[in-house]
């Protein structure tokens, strides 16, 4: 099963090529704290709505009426965040970045550490992954909207990932609604100056969907990134998700983002990103204000399609009162 949301309001389930209406849905997130509060699955919430008229989702998504998959209705109440380092390709790329004379750079030891210790025993906790803040609801970008790259950006490139979205129950447990196709949209040029920028490199917008998988997240996952230049493809690359391509398991990610309280408010909305192995900016590709950025897998259903655009400058002013 696969959900999409409308603009303005209004939830589809897919199930194989069909797409229908949830009857009397308005929202992803309202569907799951129903399902939490009656203890049941967000499937059978959506078999008790029932389904109504079917919809062209293809059309939709080209005419720029699906939203992310997921919203809060008040952005401050969600979160953007994601992991790094976490896939098998993973360490070559930021070691490039961040290597020094010195030795083994920062970013492969805790590659390595993934690899010994991020796949634990059920029951067992494994070592944490790298760990990034990117925003609040108001970063997040629907399919097909701009990813606004600010006016200091020195790059502004994709990173083909699968998140996962959580909403907070009433007691402080984390529900999965489910997963999605995201594009975690990062400075990189930023980032190679010096690894203690990263945190500045990733604030920026994001976008995730237009559908969300509901169930389990496969296990190898074969997708596509691709860069759209002129109406010409620029740059594409296959990229491999899934836990039998990752030096962590989504559990061990999910423990290591829900061990904080601070993530635990109830109502609160998450869209956590487990990391990337393919990047443009590893072949050295640089990235123009128009550039389409297309990421598709098939277990995701529609593709995941965003135009870079240049943010206007703007001042900054600190007011003393």
């Amino acid at each position: 099963m696969h959900l999409s949301q409308l603009k303005g309001g209004g939830v589809i389930c897919r199930q194989g090529d069909t797409a229908r209406r949830v009857q009397g849905a308005d929202s992803t997130y309202a569907l799951a704290l129903e399902a939490i509060a009656a203890g049941t699955t967000l499937k059978r919430i959506i078999e008790q709505y029932g389904l109504g008229e079917q919809v062209d989702l293809l059309a939709l998504a080209e005419q720029g009426k699906l939203d992310c998959p997921v919203r809060h209705p008040d952005p401050a109440h969600m979160f953007l965040t994601g992991t790094g380092l976490t896939h098998l390709g993973s360490a070559s790329t930021r070691d490039a970045m961040h290597a020094t004379d010195e030795g083994m750079s920062d970013s492969m030891k805790m590659f390595k550490m993934g690899i010994e210790g991020g796949k634990p025993a059920p029951g067992e906790t494994g070592v944490q992954p790298e760990w990034f803040y990117k925003g609040t609801g108001v970063v997040a970008m629907a399919p097909g909207d701009a990813l606004l790259s600010p006016s200091f950006a020195l790059d502004g490139g994709e990173e083909p990932e699968i998140a996962g979205v959580y909403v907070i129950g009433p007691d402080g447990a984390a529900h999965r609604i489910g997963f999605a196709l995201a594009n975690e949209f990062s400075d990189h040029v930023t980032e190679r100056l010096n690894y203690l920028f990263l945190a500045h490199s990733k604030l920026r917008p994001a976008a995730f969907g237009p559908e969300l998988l509901i169930g389990d997240l496969p296990r190898d996952i074969q997708g596509t990134s691709r860069i759209v230049r002129d109406g010409a493809v620029l740059w594409q690359k296959p990229f491999l998700s899934g836990e039998d391509n990752m030096s962590h398991t989504i559990a061990n990610l999910e423990y290591h983002h829900f061990k904080y309280g601070l993530f635990c408010q109830p109502g609160d909305l998450h869209v956590h990103m487990f990391g990337t192995a393919t990047l443009s900016v590893a072949d050295a590709i640089v990235t123009e204000a128009g550039d389409r950025f297309e990421i598709e897998a098939p277990d995701f259903g529609l593709p995941l399609r965003n135009t870079l655009q240049l943010d206007e400058p703007r001042d900054v002013e600190v007011r003393p009162l």
